[in-house]
């Protein structure tokens, strides 16, 4: 056997066409996930506000917390869509894993897995913590979508790093 022969990435067919479609439904909530409302706060009686992932990175910039906008911004927008395009490449056709795509996948596999959901959590716990008795905060679907995208994105992954070894 030739060392220097490169892996292949061994997806079954209908596995990947299943991962495929995992994919494009990750993409679709994904996308709906930064623009739906997850969070509603209430302030006092009569001033509420609504906040989807997107809304509330550019309330952080306005509000000059400019480095937490831009971590959320990098970590539950940006990556997530190279991790998006990366995926897509790889279940595109049975390519073989070069040198860049292995590395690829094993820091999508490794560091993804605290990317999104850690980074979020954290902003919204400090929203919460800063809010404290001023204020209440009520969950909407934009939350699950999001998680829901997140998770099975975080799946995809480990199912395609699965098939490198």
């Amino acid at each position: 056997m030739n060392a220097d022969r490169e892996e292949v990435l061994t997806i079954p067919p209908g596995e990947a066409g299943l991962l495929r479609l995992l994919l494009y439904i990750a993409a679709v909530l994904f996308a709906v996930g930064l623009v739906t409302p997850m969070l509603t706060i209430s302030k006092f009686i009569f001033i509420k506000s609504s906040f989807s992932v997107f809304s509330g990175v550019i309330e952080l910039m306005r509000n000059h917390n400019i480095v937490l906008g831009i971590v959320v911004a990098a970590f539950s927008i940006v990556l997530p869509i190279l991790k998006l395009q990366i995926l897509h490449r790889l279940l595109a056709a049975d390519r073989q894993s070069t040198p860049k795509t292995r590395r690829s996948l094993y820091l999508m596999h490794e560091y993804g897995r605290w990317a999104m959901l850690d980074v979020f959590v954290v902003a919204v716990l400090i929203v919460t913590v800063k809010l404290g008795a001023l204020a209440s905060v009520q969950v909407h679907a934009g939350l699950y979508i999001f998680g829901a995208a997140v998770l099975l994105i975080l799946l995809i992954t480990n199912r395609i790093v699965q098939h490198t070894h």
